[in-house]
């Protein structure tokens, strides 16, 4: 990630109308890299069939330059996951999805987002990271939780294989609140547990997984 993006700099970077070209590495730079990445990956096509395609983009706080987030993505641009990128960016600046859920949402898997918002992705293969398959899976999911102290509660960072269920997160104070994983099966519930519980167990309870972290 970009550690100049955080949810309380959003509205001077991301959300900020052409402040992705001011962050964005040059192709003199990038093309070398992008050569290196096909050869990586086992592609043989030639460059111009492949965009240089940040996994987290750019307009949601992703790394400029890291391998990590770089990977060769088949097909010319525009294509189907600029259109995620474009919805999820409203969202966050929209104040209707927080920063870390976008993230989390794209890099675990994008497909799915595309379908949903009307973008099918490209029917040639991509390579992209393995995608969540929850057909026959057997329900996980995994869970972190920081506090927030401008708003005094806790923001509960869940990832399971369970997309567009409900998460409810529970305390043995009694204490409960309940969200939904978007398509990626990953949510942000923001749970208030009365104040500070430092090391406080929570539950986590997603479309049929059950997992628990602490405050």
């Amino acid at each position: 990630m970009n550690p100049a993006v955080t949810p309380a700099t959003i509205g001077r970077t991301i959300c900020v109308g052409g402040w992705t070209a001011t962050v964005r590495p040059p192709e003199t730079i990038t093309e070398q890299e992008k050569a290196a990445s096909l050869a990586a990956y086992g592609d043989t096509g030639p460059l111009g069939a492949y965009e240089y395609d940040h996994l987290v983009p750019l307009e949601l706080g992703g790394a400029t330059n890291d391998p990590r987030n770089l990977w060769p993505e088949p097909g010319a641009s525009p294509n189907p996951k600029d259109g995620v990128e474009g919805e999820l960016r409203r969202a966050v600046c929209d104040g209707q999805m927080s920063l870390r859920a976008a993230q989390h949402a794209i890099a675990a898997d994008w497909v799915p987002l595309a379908r949903r918002t009307g973008t099918p992705p490209h029917s040639a293969p991509v390579s992209t990271p393995p995608s969540m398959s929850t057909a026959g899976a057997t329900a996980h999911c995994s869970a972190t939780a920081s506090y927030n102290s401008r708003h005094h509660d806790y923001d509960v960072y869940v990832d399971s294989n369970r997309p567009d269920e409900t998460v409810t997160v529970t305390d043995a104070a009694g204490h409960s609140r309940s969200w939904h994983t978007d398509g990626a099966g990953s949510a942000d519930v923001y749970f208030d547990a009365g104040g500070l519980a430092t090391r406080r167990e929570i539950t986590v309870h997603v479309g049929g997984a059950t997992c628990s972290t602490r405050l």
